[in-house]
């Protein structure tokens, strides 16, 4: 299950704004329809954002030399408009930067090919961070267990596999039943559409829930723990993610139940020490107004549309990352993974 592909010249995405109905797949030659298919969820998912980010600028490093400009002020000017399409997402930055940097350490007529082979590293990278993901967050995960999850964090949101729903698909293959409630993640309706989908195909046992319900669940003792991923860590430990998140972490914790978050180191921003600070996107308000392009509340009502929401490191059980999981104190260890991790890049 690839949500995005490098094929001869062009990124190939799958149109994540179409399904559950329809699997259709569109081709991307440069950095504007790129920016136009992130901002149009065609491709969603911090880990997915960062690696359709990185294709996009070297994208348009190789479209340069054939326009007869210079790859690296190209490179430069896609990675601001790719950077503006999804403020939240710190992954998306993150590979950006990488790509940046390596085109700037190459000699011009080497640019092209160095933002391509970052953009393909960064995407094996996370394709590999995945897995290690899904291997360490399992051990967390007992035989019978029902796990709460929200919004898409899968195979679909990622490099193939999935962080928050990596972690439960590896327990499955490891043999241990699971039951999984998926929250259908008003207003896009990520769960319900993409999750759902996803869960389908891997043969694991579910069950669609509207947000709401969740805490009702949590007060009878269904959920054995809630696995979210993360489009933004603060140092501290704090969460962006997608909206309705913080609710769930504060019903967890009012009725006792774990609350784990999986994502790439590549999510982590020590830069911002607390997530009061992580910038948080608002999108267009027929996304609440309307449902699958149908007016559900009357003309002229206006609508409230944040994407994400900022969970307080004090509800968060655990950080799962592929260098290990993390616990309290957030800020010494998410700074002593990261450190771990630029020693081991050299």
């Amino acid at each position: 299950m690839e949500a995005i592909a490098w094929s001869e010249g062009k990124v190939v995405l799958l149109d994540q704004s179409r399904l559950p109905f329809e699997e259709t797949y569109i081709e991307i030659e440069d950095h504007e329809a790129m920016a136009q298919a992130i901002r149009q969820m065609r491709v969603r998912g911090a880990p997915a954002l960062g690696i359709a980010a990185a294709y996009g600028v070297a994208l348009a490093a190789r479209s340069a030399v054939s326009q007869g400009r210079a790859p690296l002020a190209a490179a430069e000017e896609a990675a601001a408009v790719l950077d503006s399409t999804r403020p939240t997402a710190r992954n998306l930055r993150w590979a950006i930067e990488r790509v940046l940097d390596a085109v700037r350490a190459a000699p011009d007529d080497a640019i092209p090919a160095a933002a391509l082979a970052q953009a393909r590293r960064i995407h094996e990278e996370e394709r590999e961070a995945n897995r290690e993901i899904g291997r360490l967050g399992a051990a967390l995960i007992s035989d019978g267990a029902h796990v709460l999850t929200h919004c898409n964090a899968g195979a679909l949101a990622t490099a193939g596999y999935g962080t928050a729903l990596g972690v439960l698909r590896t327990a499955w293959e490891q043999g241990k039943r699971l039951h999984v409630f998926v929250d259908e993640t008003r207003p896009l309706l990520q769960g319900a559409r993409l999750t759902a989908w996803e869960l389908r195909q891997w043969r694991i046992p579910f069950t669609l829930i509207v947000d709401a319900a969740a805490g009702s669940l949590m007060r009878r003792g269904a959920v054995s723990c809630i696995v979210v991923g993360a489009d933004r860590i603060a140092a501290n430990g704090d969460v962006a993610n997608k909206v309705g998140t913080y609710p769930l972490a504060v019903l967890a914790k009012e009725n006792g139940v774990p609350f784990y978050v999986a994502a790439p180191s590549g999510t982590i921003d020590l830069a911002l020490p607390q997530g009061d600070e992580i910038p948080i996107e608002e999108r267009a308000p027929e996304e609440v107004t309307s449902v699958a392009d149908r007016r559900i509340a009357p003309e002229g009502v206006e609508a409230f549309n944040p994407a994400f929401d900022v969970t307080p490191h004090r509800y968060v059980s655990a950080i799962i990352t592929e260098r290990g999981i993390v616990r309290e104190p957030y800020d010494e260890g998410l700074a002593r993974l990261l450190a771990v991790r630029a020693a081991t890049k050299g």
